[in-house]
């Protein structure tokens, strides 16, 4: 085959199949193929596991899977609650930037936005989920094979591919805490925790009596429950041999379903457990080693971009999360960021930043209270305690504080010093330089995401359907520059009344979340503000819901309510669904000056069903401003 030195053509050919035998050998040893991936979520649950270190949670499942894999003791939610967050999670954006920020909302998502399951299905995995959505938009049909109760990787049809599987656990829920059946259930079968024991555990915005450790303990005990569902779903891989080529990653939704946790922003609602277990062939150097603890600052809005990246996909550039694995990981983080806004029926603006130590929370509307009347959590036995030792004027200063009428603009919290975020340094000259640096990385992150939180509700659904989703709102032309406008009036409004002249000035702006600011502004000054009177007048006609509404509270506000109220029962009676509820919100703040349109309230708690299936939240408010002023105790759903 050699002539004169050389290979003949024969012998290229044979060197040229064997060097590709070698190649393709030599693939085979050192390419450990696709992973699979394995999601165990749950809900409701802070890490109160034992291999997060908490000697009272009896978690030996977890911990085994933590032993295996690596913990991330900075792993944090977009939101304190289940439908922003998992709106967040599932697309790798922020909720704020897609309209998808208030809870059980309905957004449309734009073209270029994807959740990301479906660029998993185009790579050739098989994607599941089982069961709960929850994205508040409507699923596209390309980003399940199977999404159902009955979704499980075992029903792919073909047994060598790769899958992308998701199992969520409800049952620690904070229905699996307040409803006894469904405790009873979920338990079933467990030792519960004494409840004297986990008691030293409580926090100090919680009162100490044996209700209240009730709850508590059966956080622990559902805690457990899930603990083995997570052995079941375990056990599974690892009876189909598939446990060395599948990586499991645990996380919950958002912190514990009590108060003061869940919807909340304090770490007790947004910092949750997060374990990865990375089979070995799959580990790059440094990462998944067993057993191994990460302070890694994790944001759950990376989860998708990091399952993409360990799939070997790209990451599409409009995603806004990080992968914090993989090949192409990104230098780890320096802040996370949530948002809170409306929950059920009553609506706040929060947003906050947080670095390895840090908390920083921004107020937008400080003159509500800090807890505001919601239906689902007011039922709750631990709630109720608070109300009760409220009643009594038996509250702690740490109840008392959760409990206060208003709220600071800003908050600071050294969460190293101070893990319950009871002690407010915003006003310390010793944290005045970390205090500056927190709120410029707030302000950037506003800016940089495209934050929608400062647009009304109602507003906002009619600018959604206009520019064909939330993201599309601040990417139209006619629109640049709206959030800088929004955002100063917003501040402009809770300036005083220094601020009534410019105040009074956007009262005209073209932009009805402008003026809806303005108005408001006027309205927190109340009778100090008796000078633009005329002004909110005319905008009791402004062709904005919204802007109507911001009047009409203004006016009340002043002390004059004889033309706002009517202006409040036009939107009840024909406004649109988000409307009704921002209406209803100020006949309820309007106490005893609501008294002449009783009757109108009632009207939407009797037999009108088609106002009672269109705006339950609406209902909800209503209900609790005519128990305010009649002195009934009515219940609704």
């Amino acid at each position: 085959m050699r002539r004169n030195g050389r290979l003949s053509n024969f012998g290229v050919l044979i060197f040229g199949a064997l060097a590709v035998l070698f190649v393709s050998a030599q693939a085979c040893v050192e390419s450990p193929g696709r992973p699979n991936i394995v999601w165990l979520s749950i809900e409701d649950a802070s890490p109160h596991l034992g291999s997060f270190g908490d000697p009272y949670a009896s978690t030996p499942v977890v911990d085994r899977l933590a032993s295996e894999g690596v913990r991330y003791t900075h792993a944090f939610t977009t939101a304190g609650v289940c439908a922003p967050s998992r709106s967040a999670i599932i697309t790798g954006m922020y909720q704020t930037s897609l309209g998808t920020h208030h809870m059980r909302s309905d957004g449309l998502l734009p073209d270029e936005v994807r959740p990301f399951p479906a660029y998993l299905r185009e790579a050739g995995y098989y994607c599941t989920n089982n069961s709960k959505e929850d994205y508040q938009f409507q699923t596209p049909d390309d980003v399940w094979d199977d999404s159902s109760n009955r979704a499980h990787w075992k029903n792919r049809p073909d047994p060598d591919q790769p899958f992308f599987a998701v199992f969520n656990y409800t049952g620690c829920h904070e229905s699996g805490i307040a409803d006894d059946e469904k405790y009873r259930s979920v338990t079933e079968g467990l030792i519960p925790h004494d409840r004297s024991e986990v008691a030293g555990t409580l926090p100090p915005y919680y009162p100490d009596t044996p209700v209240v450790r009730e709850d508590w303990g059966r956080y622990y005990d559902v805690i457990s429950a899930m603990d083995r569902w997570v052995g079941e779903r375990v056990q599974e891989l690892e009876e189909a041999g598939l446990a060395d080529r599948t990586i499991v990653i645990f996380w919950s939704d958002h912190g514990v379903g009590l108060p003061r946790a869940k919807r909340w922003l304090y770490d007790s609602g947004i910092r949750v457990p997060l374990v990865v277990r990375i089979p070995e062939r799959f580990r790059l150097e440094g990462e998944g080693e067993p057993g191994a603890i990460s302070d890694e600052l994790v944001s759950l809005i990376d989860l998708g971009p990091t399952m993409l990246n360990l799939a070997g996909q790209a990451i599409p550039s409009v995603m806004q999360g990080q992968p914090f694995l993989g090949k192409n990981r990104l230098a780890s983080r320096d802040y996370i960021y949530a948002a809170r806004d409306r929950m059920d029926e009553r609506y706040d603006i929060i947003r906050a930043v947080r670095d390895r130590r840090f908390k920083y929370i921004r107020n937008y509307e400080p003159f509500k209270p800090y807890y505001q009347y919601m239906n689902t959590a007011e039922k709750g036995r631990t709630m109720q305690e608070i109300r009760r030792v409220e009643r009594e004027g038996t509250a702690s200063p740490g109840v008392a504080q959760f409990l206060a009428a208003r709220k600071p603009v800003e908050e600071l919290y050294d969460t190293v010093s101070d893990p319950h975020e009871m002690q407010n340094l915003a006003a310390s000259a010793d944290f005045s330089e970390v205090l500056e640096r927190m709120r410029e990385a707030h302000e950037d992150w506003v800016m940089q995401t495209g934050d929608l939180g400062l647009i009304s509700e109602a507003e906002l659904m009619e600018l959604q359907t206009r520019f064909g989703s939330g993201w599309g709102i601040l990417r139209a032309e006619e629109n640049e520059g709206l959030i800088e406008r929004v955002r100063e009036a917003a501040a402009l409004s809770l300036d005083g009344e220094i601020a009534l002249p410019q105040l009074s000035e956007r009262l005209g702006a073209r932009e009805a979340a402008v003026r809806f600011w303005a108005a408001t502004g006027i309205g927190n000054l109340g009778r100090e503000g008796q000078q633009e009177k005329a002004a909110i007048e005319l905008r009791l006609e402004d062709p904005s819901e919204s802007v109507r509404i911001a009047a009409a509270r203004a006016l009340i506000r002043m002390g004059d309510a004889q033309k706002a109220l009517p202006v409040l029962v036009a939107v009840l009676d024909e406004g649109s669904q988000w409307a009704r509820v921002q209406a209803a919100v100020v006949l309820d703040e309007a106490d005893q000056l609501a008294r002449p349109v009783v009757d109108d309230m009632k009207r939407h708690l009797g037999p009108r069903p088609e106002l009672v299936q269109r705006g339950k939240y609406t209902v909800r408010v209503l209900n609790r401003a005519l128990n305010e002023l009649l002195g009934t105790d009515n219940e609704v759903e």
